[in-house]
């Protein structure tokens, strides 16, 4: 209607608090990795998994052992993507702290999978339906649809088996304190560590003598010039904020990385490189494997045929956590060969060592075994065989003696005798 007026515009609540900066956005992956203590932490867990090989095994009867298979070289060697086995088991690991999934498209003909493909996260998307009993869901990619099946899905906290929740959206407040902390330390160095704040006037300035003022302030914030503002008479400076060293910054930047750490479950000592062998060990146990296990079932579940998961299953090589410390792992192999349960050349197969066709095991003399199916007594050193219960010790070679059971002399208690046992034959005759 006339007159036509202009609508006027008003700013929301939450945009005032936007410019003002007490409300901030959420951080993205961007500048969550900027945050030093989450990159490295994040680089440190990804690597020491992605260093590991996979192995499949297989269960027959009793014995376990290791299967060569086409899915094993995809795996740790050569992905037939871009990516090789190293860099494919990395960015895995990498979205799942972060993005709480992990997700590579399993190229299979037939029943071979002939390669392995790793997909970016912002890539992925799911349709789930709505039945919290009977669950079924649908990947996108790109907007093309595929079937769970399909992917190898590394997921962290998830409840309908194709989505998790990484630490972007479940620590994204911690991450936004320590983010924002940084940008302030930049604004410090860029404007040379000066405070802000604002100027008073007893008078009403005239333009020239604003623009000078402007033009010095400008200068004076400026970190690679050196300048004086003088204040004319009547003007005088009012602090608005707090220098660094007010503000402990160094204090709350420590306190932001030891929170990080938490979340991320790795002990700052590890990161400074001062950590014990206990406080090691502690981070593999709570840290590592459980990631590890993650990724075994997942590979379980979808690398694996129908007919495999009885009888097949995928697991890491952990010997190479302790590759380091060639002492402790010498010593590992020393006790696995003294007590039967490596070989030499499997020893040797586990430092990238020629076999030298040593097949057999250690048995010291001094053991007596026991055959728990039969009940049957072995002494090595005398090359005896005995069964429970009887007295009689059959030699192995097939003659039948004594063998330290006398017959003759009987264990009840002699009427008038000395009834103590001794070391002398001859005494009690």
């Amino acid at each position: 209607m006339w007159p036509f007026k202009k609508k006027e515009e008003r700013m929301t609540l939450e945009e005032i608090l936007i410019q003002s900066g007490a409300l901030t956005n959420a951080v993205s992956q961007d500048q969550a990795l900027n945050i030093p203590a989450l990159t490295a932490c994040i680089e440190l867990i990804s690597t020491t998994v992605a260093s590991l090989p996979l192995k499949l095994y297989t269960e027959t009867g009793e014995t376990t052992k290791t299967k060569k298979d086409p899915r094993t070289d995809l795996l740790n060697d050569d992905t037939k993507d871009s990516l090789d086995g190293f860099q494919f088991k990395r960015a895995l690991v990498a979205d799942y702290l972060l993005h709480g999934g992990g997700y590579a498209y399993i190229n299979r003909k037939l029943n071979d999978v002939t390669s392995l493909h790793y997909i970016d996260s912002p890539f992925v998307s799911v349709n789930k339906n709505v039945d919290p009993i009977y669950k079924k869901a649908e990947i996108l990619v790109n907007g093309e649809g595929f079937r769970e099946f399909q992917f190898v899905k590394l997921l962290r906290k998830t409840k309908d088996g194709v989505t998790g929740k990484g630490i972007l959206k479940e620590n994204n407040t911690m991450l936004s304190v320590a983010y924002n902390q940084m940008i302030y330390e930049e604004v410090l160095i860029k404007t040379g560590g000066n405070k802000k704040g604002f100027l008073k006037a007893q008078g009403r300035l005239s333009p020239d003598a604003m623009t000078e003022l402007k033009n010095g302030w400008r200068d004076l914030y400026a970190n690679s010039t050196e300048n004086v503002l003088v204040l004319n008479n009547g003007l005088e400076f009012q602090e608005a904020s707090q220098t660094s060293v007010e503000l402990q910054l160094d204090e709350h930047k420590r306190s932001n990385s030891d929170q990080i750490c938490k979340i991320m479950l790795v002990p700052p000592r590890i990161l400074t490189g001062e950590a014990n062998e206990e406080e090691y060990n502690n981070w593999i146990k709570i840290c590592i494997l459980p990631i590890l296990s993650a990724f075994e079932s997942a590979l379980n579940k979808d690398l694996l045929l129908p007919s495999e998961k009885e009888t097949h299953f995928w697991a890491f090589d952990t010997n190479d956590l302790t590759k380091a410390d060639v002492e402790k792992r010498f010593k590992a192999y020393e006790l696995g060969i003294k007590n039967g349960v490596l070989q030499i050349d499997e020893a040797r197969f586990k430092e990238n060592l020629p076999p030298l066709g040593l097949k057999f095991l250690k048995l010291g003399l001094q053991d007596v075994l026991y055959f728990a199916d039969t009940e049957e007594i072995y002494t090595p050193n005398t090359n005896k065989l005995a069964k429970m219960g009887e007295n009689p010790t059959v030699d192995v070679n097939g003659g039948t003696e004594n063998g330290g059971f006398n017959e003759n002399v009987s264990n009840k208690p002699r009427p008038g005798g000395n009834n103590n046992q001794s070391d002398n034959p001859d005494q009690g005759k």
